[in-house]
């Protein structure tokens, strides 16, 4: 590949050699045979221990791609023959574009919104319907249902549920069409507010101003916005103590965006009725154990708490590989690869 030296943008790439492929996403390792076997015949394919970072700068060295979502200024360094770095997932932000050799391409994709709005649906219906509580009650011998016992409480179905949506990107799209199919309603809130409420299917639209409305409103407040600046904190204590008492919230987006303190409290006074949180506040540095926020939420009774874990099914990864692999076979045919997100200057 060459580099338009006055834009820094690459030129087409020239079809070359069979690429050398350095995997260093965990993720991909149940699926290596599936990805190898669709990669360009010919293809060099390493699988360094992304923990050992002496292997993996070894492994470096003459690759031409590195698929990780991770690629720091020494794993540039050690390789200068990189033309594409591609994530295997949406996030790129651990990616030193700027350490980069002008023209790298960095990509990434998808494929997790599926499995994300199993998950939503799946935790709405748990904590709307009080199948978590039941669930400790009958463990413990106690009927928790109207039926045999009159203080127990009846629940509600989703058919009769407003669902609000805290961005409408391809994930909270596909949560919709789900939510859609049990009879719910829907409303939803983004940054430009350019969500086209009569072609989605949707009550209304707007934009973050909104959002006040939308929680005053939603029996299901579904969280899919990125973080950044403006949305860190973005529901805090003034947002939660507008949301409704029998209220479910689901963060499936990142958990600053609700913050943490307020949320405690909330679930705690029960201002709000439960929340699944799939996005927490602190998470391991390395190995699989760690307190995931600052708080003990693990003591709350309504709380859904999985470890980012929404997305993560093997369907998900095997249309991640299968992407992968065809966008290796786009590079070496001379061909630009798709999803492109940056390209180093």
């Amino acid at each position: 590949m060459t580099t338009d030296a006055s834009t820094g943008e690459p030129n087409e790439p020239a079809p070359g050699h069979p690429p050398t492929v350095v995997v260093a996403d965990s993720n991909l390792a149940p699926l290596r045979a599936e990805f190898e076997a669709a990669l360009p015949a010919g293809s060099t394919v390493r699988w360094p221990d992304p923990r050992d970072a002496a292997a993996l700068t070894a492994a470096l060295t003459d690759a031409d791609v590195l698929v990780s979502g991770q690629c720091t200024a020494a794993m540039a360094a050690a390789a200068p023959r990189l033309r594409l770095v591609h994530a295997a997932g949406a996030g790129t932000e651990r990616i030193e574009t700027a350490a980069l050799a002008p023209g790298t391409l960095v990509a990434n994709t998808f494929h997790h919104e599926n499995s994300m709005a199993e998950y939503t649906i799946s935790a709405a219906i748990l904590l709307r319907r009080g199948f978590l509580r039941q669930h400790t009650a009958l463990r413990e011998g106690r009927w928790d249902s109207p039926v045999h016992d009159p203080d127990s409480p009846w629940t509600d179905s989703l058919a009769t549920a407003t669902i609000g949506f805290v961005g409408f990107g391809h994930i909270g799209a596909r949560c919709w069409e789900l939510f859609r199919a049990f009879g719910a309603r829907g409303v939803a809130v983004t940054r430009r507010g350019d969500v086209d409420a009569a072609a989605r299917g949707l009550d209304w639209s707007g934009t973050v101003d909104d959002l006040g409305t939308l929680l005053e409103t939603s029996d299901v407040v579904v969280v899919s916005a990125p973080l950044t600046a403006a949305t860190t904190g973005l529901i805090g204590a003034a947002e939660l103590s507008r949301m409704r008492s029998s209220a479910v919230l689901i963060n499936v987006g990142r958990g600053p965006v609700v913050d943490e303190d307020a949320l405690f409290r909330a679930l705690s006074e029960r201002t709000i009725g439960a929340a699944a949180l799939d996005v927490w506040y602190r998470y391991p540095s390395e190995g699989g154990t760690a307190a995931p926020g600052n708080h003990p939420f693990e003591k709350l009774d309504n709380v859904l708490m999985t470890p980012h874990s929404s997305g993560l099914t093997r369907e998900t990864f095997a249309r991640r590989a299968a992407d992968i692999a065809a966008n290796i076979g786009r590079l070496t045919a001379g061909e630009r690869p798709h999803h492109i997100v940056a390209v180093a200057r």
